[in-house]
């Protein structure tokens, strides 16, 4: 259980500040909710889930050690690229929503270098793989530069640094 406070991944939403944990009744049935915000919080969202909600991942933020080791792992090749994008899509996804973050950062690493590499010759970048990249940037860099008290720019600089040496 999480306390009010704390700093969670919550979904799809991103990073998350528990503001409040209180008893809800919903249909008929109480139960207690957590009551969130996401940091990056410019529409004013409030997020409420049952605290035994079981269908929506929430994580802790990672040990600061272990956002180095993955901002490191930029250092090495990512996943595999797999040419149908569709296919590509269906196994990025299938790793996205298992939670593994380091698979997750490989899948970023991955998608940065066929970036690099396709704007190099002058291409554009497939925009199903575009959004999937900003998504997944958006959420970890955020986790890394909380962890490692930096801004999610200089997480971007890093990564991009790494990526790029031979």
């Amino acid at each position: 259980m999480y306390n009010i406070g704390d700093l969670i991944i919550y979904s799809a939403h991103g990073i998350c500040e528990i503001d409040d944990i209180c008893e809800k009744t919903i249909a008929g049935v109480t139960k207690n909710y957590y009551v969130m915000h996401p940091l990056d919080n410019s529409h004013k969202l409030t997020i409420s889930t049952p605290v035994d909600n079981q269908r929506v991942i929430m994580k802790e933020l990672i040990h600061e050690d272990d956002a180095l080791a993955l901002l490191n792992s930029f250092k090495k090749p990512g996943k595999l690229w797999i040419d149908n994008p569709n296919l590509r899509n269906q196994k990025y996804h299938e790793i996205v929503s298992k939670g593994n973050r380091l698979e997750i950062a490989k899948i970023i690493n991955t998608l940065m270098r066929r970036q690099i590499e396709v704007e190099l010759e002058g291409k554009k970048f497939y925009e199903q793989d575009r959004k999937l990249l900003l998504g997944l940037q958006n959420i970890l860099f955020k986790e890394l530069a909380i962890k490692l008290n930096m801004t999610s720019d200089e997480v971007h600089e890093k990564v991009v640094t790494f990526i790029q040496q031979k």
